[in-house]
């Protein structure tokens, strides 16, 4: 029997039991589809992420506490307090070559009040440079001066989200309003008043930060009336052009090491990082867990397998005398195992393209979700992760259909023939 007549006979057995095809086939649909919705999902997040921190610019650095690993996250996320960075180093950063801006800022979590309303946020205590080195407009009322921010002025500068919750439904112009500042960690009574200058227009997210979801306050008032503290937790550096953004980074890393009498690099107890940087190291992390991710839900590819494996075996069992009949007009021990190899390769790469299609649906149906949501979000499905899927389900057929195959091939014929 020649390649085409083989194939004819699959087609004809397959379509012969179309429920039981169906039904061997889902595994791999499940797990195939699974795959593409993931990755296609973690493309479209890490574009997401990507194209929200291209926003900021491309001359931005920041100098964070700690020495970190060049591919790695900063070590405060590890819950690392290093308290070497100051506000004696922002201010000699403000004295290198190309930097235009030095902002110099704390952060945590808190209650805000006004009133009866009280809501929970992110607060960011900054030394009044904070709209010199991120671009953003005001709704209303203007952002707190250097001197007012020097001087650890009772006065705050609210994110549009938290001024509409707190505001919006009583109609209420916020500038001017006296709200109170509490941190979560002291939850100290009443909480610092302040009174509100200015609100930023919205900005929406950045990476995973609602840069409108945010509370900006002097920071004498960050540091030491709500978090006890006298280090900073990070520098924001603004570049006069990107291409100087190489030298800029050269010339900060030669001042902290002279101020923080650093000898060698493994001294360092700061970071530098650029914009590309950070980019790079989302991007990492992203596709990572986009990998790790899709690794999961291939295991119902094993599953699936599984119940090509058993349904072989049922198929072998019932076509004995089928194939004891072939065998008796000549068939060979290569010939069978080819059908039966050949159906369940039929049965996995028919259930790859029904899985590629399906997971493409559905990444299709999440982007358009997203895009409704407001956010910018890439539909993205690989010409690989469809041709990986494509052959990794058809080598599970192939591989799980192997020992079925083998086992009708070495049936005796005249015993097969005898088989009720």
């Amino acid at each position: 029997m020649n390649v085409r007549d083989t194939f004819g006979l699959v087609s004809r057995t397959l379509l012969a039991r179309k429920g039981r095809s169906l039904l061997t086939m889902l595994g791999i649909v499940i797990g195939v589809s699974g795959v593409i919705v993931i990755l296609a999902l973690g493309a479209g997040a890490q574009s997401l992420i990507l194209g929200q921190v291209t926003k900021l610019g491309s001359d931005l650095l920041s100098v964070q506490p700690g020495k970190s690993n060049e591919k790695g996250p900063p070590v405060q996320l590890f819950g690392i307090v290093v308290t070497t960075l100051t506000n004696a180093d922002a201010d000699a950063l403000r004295r290198v070559p190309h930097i235009k801006a030095a902002d110099a800022m704390v952060l945590g979590t808190a209650t805000v009040t006004w009133g009866n309303q009280s809501i929970d946020t992110n607060f960011f205590g900054t030394d009044g440079y904070h709209p010199d080195v991120l671009t953003f407009t005001m709704r209303e009322g203007t952002y707190f001066s250097v001197a007012q921010a020097d001087a650890g002025a009772n006065v705050a500068v609210l994110g549009s989200t938290v001024a509409d919750e707190l505001f919006g439904s009583r109609g209420v112009d916020p500038v001017g309003q006296v709200i109170k500042v509490r941190n979560a960690a002291q939850a100290q009574a009443g909480g610092v008043p302040l009174r509100v200058v200015g609100v930023i227009n919205p900005r929406g997210n950045i990476a995973v930060v609602n840069m409108d979801d945010q509370v900006f306050l002097p920071l004498p008032i960050g540091q030491q009336q709500l978090l006890g503290i006298r280090h900073l937790q990070l520098i924001d550096l603004k570049v006069d052009a990107a291409a100087h953004v190489p030298q800029a980074i050269a010339d900060v890393t030669r001042v902290m090491d002279e101020r923080h009498h650093v000898r060698t690099q493994d001294q360092e107890d700061f970071t530098v990082r650029s914009q590309a940087d950070i980019m790079n190291i989302l991007s990492s992390i992203t596709s990572a867990l986009s990998l790790f991710l899709a690794a999961m839900a291939a295991i119902s590819l094993v599953v699936g397998g599984v119940g090509i494996l058993n349904i072989m075996l049922v198929t072998v069992a019932e076509r004995t005398r089928e194939i004891g009949l072939r065998k008796a007009v000549g068939a060979t021990n290569g010939a069978i195992a080819r059908q039966f190899l050949l159906e369940a390769a039929a049965l996995t790469g028919a259930g790859g393209l029904v899985g590629v299609a399906l997971g493409a649906a559905i990444a299709l149906a999440a982007a358009l979700v997203m895009h409704a949501l407001g956010y910018e979000w890439a539909y993205v499905v690989s010409p690989f992760s469809v041709v990986l899927a494509l052959v990794i389900s058809v080598l599970t057929g192939v591989g799980f259909g192997l020992y079925p195959a083998l086992k009708a091939a070495r049936l005796d014929p005249i015993e097969a023939l005898r088989y009720e």
